[in-house]
């Protein structure tokens, strides 16, 4: 561990980026708020984001984090959207074909 004015600073469980509150821990935000893997990174990234040397770095970071939970949630609503009308019996023809005459 490196020494900052004599003191040992704690570089693995508590680093000086991983309190950016005096009140708060992200970890524990992420925690409290159920937040996902995808969704927990990129508070993570940003909660963190002014005091790490690169801030933009860690702004992109966020948003590939962002970007990829709303890929997942577009791909898990268009499969339960998909059991959906399977469930009402609407078949994919059926619904092609109602797209092309309301112009969707």
């Amino acid at each position: 561990m490196s020494r900052m004015h004599g003191e040992k600073r704690e570089t693995v469980n508590h680093p000086d980026h991983y309190n950016v509150s005096a009140d708060f821990e992200v970890i524990d935000v992420i925690e409290a708020w159920q937040l996902g893997f995808n969704d927990g990174n990129a508070v993570k990234y940003i909660a963190r984001a002014l005091h790490k040397e690169n801030t933009v770095d860690d702004y992109k970071k966020a948003i590939w984090y962002l970007q990829r939970e709303v890929a997942r949630v577009q791909k898990e609503e268009g499969a339960q959207n998909e059991k959906d009308r399977i469930a009402r019996g609407i078949k994919p023809s059926d619904y092609i074909q109602y797209n092309e005459r309301v112009g969707s």
